[in-house]
């Protein structure tokens, strides 16, 4: 008996000493705060710079805004349904709205009003909506797997169409200006990177940069380089240089990316990933060194993002799921449950 409570003690002991080399926490879950909802899916969520307002898109719930200090829903945007990419422009008053049905609505910012509902695209669906501080221009694309992509350019200040372009590719992600006239536009399912002139959106060059479903392009001034997330068997995070399009960087992220965000205090750069419920972090050490630092877990279909610029938390949201039996090759979409969709937030690791 002696021997057996010795035993005990001694892996009890040793539970509490850490494996050597064992990771510290990068990042821990701050809040978790579950919203009332319908079935719907979601799509993008946007944090309103210098205030505690994330804007979330929620399909058939619309477009929602939740106070991420007090950890509530303080707002939604009238006749926002089907609401999939917003974009805040404090600077003109105005929220621009990718919606699912191809219209473009638009309201003040400060307000919430909603000031027009304007379709644009009748044969698919915006994906996202992003804004070119050199040309002060919007552009607006479909994301719908067509034969061709579609973009609509509005005027940032007044909400005015002013043009439009199809691109010969099924599917177009938002696309990230440098500030200095250019956009860097990913094909998704080309494998393709395209170099746009902001003015124009006349091709200025194109790089083949071999992954699969290119999903998430960020310009980082600071470093003049472009951060990249593909999707694919092997999902890999990729640093381009702006000027060849030669690719500096290349590491393996979590599967299912759809957002990525940039944490300018620490020099990381962050993943969200919903197909294993991750965040992947990497370490800026300069323009051309990056590590990956690791991976954190967090909830499955988590594939969104937000990040605050002042305190470097980290705002990703899901739901509950189920996924129904695959046949043959098909696999169902989830069905997501009722008032399961949560709100989380992660703080980083001092």
């Amino acid at each position: 008996m002696r021997g057996s409570r010795f035993t005990m003690a001694a892996i009890a002991a040793l539970a509490m000493v850490p494996a050597a080399g064992a990771a510290d926490p990068l990042y821990t879950l701050d809040a978790a705060r579950t919203l009332a909802s319908s079935d719907t899916d979601w799509d993008y969520i946007k944090l309103e710079p210098g205030t505690p307002r994330l804007f979330i898109a929620r399909r058939k719930d619309g477009l929602s805004v939740y106070d991420v200090r007090e950890n509530k829903l303080i707002g939604q945007v009238e006749n926002s349904v089907g609401a999939n990419g917003p974009l805040l422009l404090p600077q003109f008053d105005r929220g621009y709205v990718a919606m699912t049905d191809g219209s473009l609505l638009i309201f003040e910012l400060k307000s919430l009003k909603v000031i027009e509902r304007r379709q644009l695209a009748s044969d698919g669906g915006l994906n996202g909506v992003v804004y070119d501080p050199k040309s002060r221009h919007v552009f607006a694309v479909v994301g719908a797997r067509t034969a061709e992509s579609a973009w609509y350019v509005i005027d940032a200040a007044t909400g005015k169409s002013l043009d439009s372009k199809a691109f010969p590719f099924r599917k177009m992600d938002d696309p990230s200006p440098d500030g200095k006239g250019h956009l860097f536009a990913p094909a998704r399912y080309d494998k393709l990177l395209l170099k746009l002139d902001s003015a124009t959106l006349a091709e200025k060059a194109r790089w083949d940069i071999g992954c699969d479903q290119v999903v998430a392009v960020e310009y980082h001034a600071p470093s003049d380089r472009i951060m990249v997330g593909c999707r694919g068997d092997k999902p890999v995070f990729l640093v381009i240089h702006p000027d060849t399009g030669a690719e500096i960087a290349r590491l393996p992220i979590g599967k299912g990316i759809d957002g990525m965000g940039i944490d300018e205090r620490r020099h990381r750069i962050v993943t969200t990933n919903g197909g294993d419920a991750s965040l992947t972090v990497i370490q800026q050490d300069g323009p051309d060194n990056y590590r990956l630092l690791g991976n954190v877990q967090t909830r499955p279909q988590a594939r969104v993002m937000a990040i605050d610029e002042g305190d470097g938390r980290i705002f990703t949201v899901t739901a509950d799921a189920t996924f129904g039996a695959s046949t043959g090759d098909a696999t169902p979409a989830p069905i997501f449950h009722p008032d399961s969709f949560a709100v989380l937030a992660y703080k980083p690791a001092e």
